[in-house]
């Protein structure tokens, strides 16, 4: 979303990107450093981004034997340490058989001529102690090439906007690894910038009962917030509890034709009626890029509320053209 850009911009010295879209947003809305890597690059991939990145990081070496160097671009490879801390094996960067990051087998103790530095992320929605942890794992696997860098970039994951996330941990971990290699290090806080911000409104059209209510919404799981289905993820409806914690209990489901289009099962203190609205939180991170017009269902709007002023912007709203332009 990058018309709040200059909300966080003061905070960040860059963005990541994982394609020349990505790239190109952040080098023209963002304006700062621009990191990248992709698990593959085509050679026009490769071509654009390089338009817009300060870094590349490429996932194999023969991914950068590929490739020309261009001028003012750090380049860098990701590793992986094989050091999983991750319960879920779809973000699980670590798991047997990844296809991301270079495992010490495959690095030579010698950096290839040109790389400045290294990169891994393993890490999702976790605490500092993981990362100790896997830090540790990684200085056992690749101490000679961190020697090596100019620069290192441990990924994102952490969730250091967290009320119990150890900041402490965090920095004397940091600070310990500094003592032993002359690096500039970088993180990519991610969802933290995002967490618990964002709202998604929906509307209750229906309410059936085949063995229990069952709530039909204006919203989909599977084309307004896919992390639903792939993570998976409850996410949370203000006034709600979980399932026959309070009064009503319902299982709320989306308006597509995926028979698994369901967001969950919850409860209310007061029976849902058709027309409440449903008031879903979390939502600014990982939904608002995964938004799909699967079934030509009509994209959320865009809203903005800008609580000093108390005033409401509308940024975006999407229709029949969104949904048709992408078809042919």
């Amino acid at each position: 979303m990058y018309s709040v850009f200059d909300d966080i911009r003061d905070y960040l010295d860059g963005v990541c990107a994982s394609s020349p879209h990505e790239a190109r947003l952040g080098r023209e809305e963002f304006k700062k450093e621009v990191h990248a890597f992709a698990a593959g690059y085509s050679d026009k991939d490769y071509e654009d981004i390089c338009r817009y990145a300060n870094h590349v990081v490429f996932n194999s070496l023969d991914q950068y034997k590929r490739f020309e160097r261009k001028d003012a671009i750090d380049y860098g490879l990701r590793i992986n340490p094989r050091h999983s801390e991750l319960d879920v094996a779809i973000y699980d960067p670590c798991a047997p058989f990844s296809r991301l990051g270079i495992i010490s087998d495959n690095l030579p103790d010698k950096l290839p001529e040109g790389i400045t530095g290294l990169h891994m992320h393993t890490l999702c929605e976790k605490n500092s102690d993981a990362f100790a942890r896997t830090l540790r794992a990684a200085d056992e696997q690749f101490s000679e090439q961190f020697k090596q860098c100019s620069w290192i970039n441990f990924g994102g994951g952490h969730h250091i906007t967290r009320k119990d996330y150890d900041m402490d941990l965090l920095c004397n971990t940091l600070n310990d690894f500094k003592k032993r290699y002359n690096a500039q290090f970088y993180l990519e806080p991610g969802e933290a910038v995002a967490m618990n911000t964002g709202f998604l409104a929906a509307t209750v059209l229906d309410i059936v009962d085949n063995g229990m209510k069952i709530v039909i919404v204006d919203t989909s799981a599977a084309a307004h917030m896919p992390d639903v289905l792939e993570m998976p993820y409850r996410p949370h409806i203000v006034g709600s509890g979980k399932p026959q914690q309070k009064a009503y209990s319902y299982r709320i489901g989306g308006l597509s034709c995926l028979a698994g289009d369901i967001i969950g099962d919850y409860s209310f203190d007061k029976p849902l009626a058709v027309g409440d609205r449903l008031i879903f939180t979390d939502m600014a991170h990982y939904s608002m890029v995964k938004t799909n017009t699967f079934n030509g269902l009509t994209l959320p709007d865009i809203i903005y509320y800008d609580e000093a002023e108390d005033k409401i912007l509308h940024h975006r709203k999407f229709g029949y053209q969104n949904f048709k332009n992408r078809l042919s």
